[in-house]
């Protein structure tokens, strides 16, 4: 099966069916038939022509090829992260601080209603 992606970003040697077949047994054998495919399509409960179950077999497929080359890659070794970068917490600390006059806030609001700012209703 011809890889899908763009031609600038085909990587040699990981788009090709018999390179990943032969190096991930793990996804063997997991190209999607016409049956896959319209079922999918009722799961989703979507219609699609005949050329529309062809055309998502194919490039359905060639995503399983993807997954399929992700796992042949030896990750032995390789230790497990969420992240590859150091985060730090950005946020301030929560602090209480003086805010506006409750007064001047709702002098300046268009409309008040028992010391509450009344808001037009969004939803009928």
């Amino acid at each position: 099966m011809p890889c899908i992606a763009p031609e600038g970003n085909r990587r040699p040697g990981l788009t090709t069916r018999a390179r990943v077949r032969t190096a991930s047994p793990i996804l063997d054998g997991m190209a999607l038939t016409r049956d896959d495919v319209l079922h999918i399509a009722r799961l989703a409960r979507i219609a699609l022509s005949d050329d529309e179950v062809e055309r998502f077999r194919a490039q359905l497929s060639g995503i399983l090829d993807h997954f399929a080359a992700l796992a042949a890659v030896d990750t032995d070794g390789v230790e497990p992260t969420a992240h590859p970068l150091p985060l730090a917490n950005v946020m301030r600390e929560d602090v209480i601080e003086p805010s506006l006059p409750r007064d001047d806030v709702l002098a300046n609001a268009p409309l008040t209603e028992d010391g509450y700012i009344r808001v037009r209703a969004v939803l009928e």
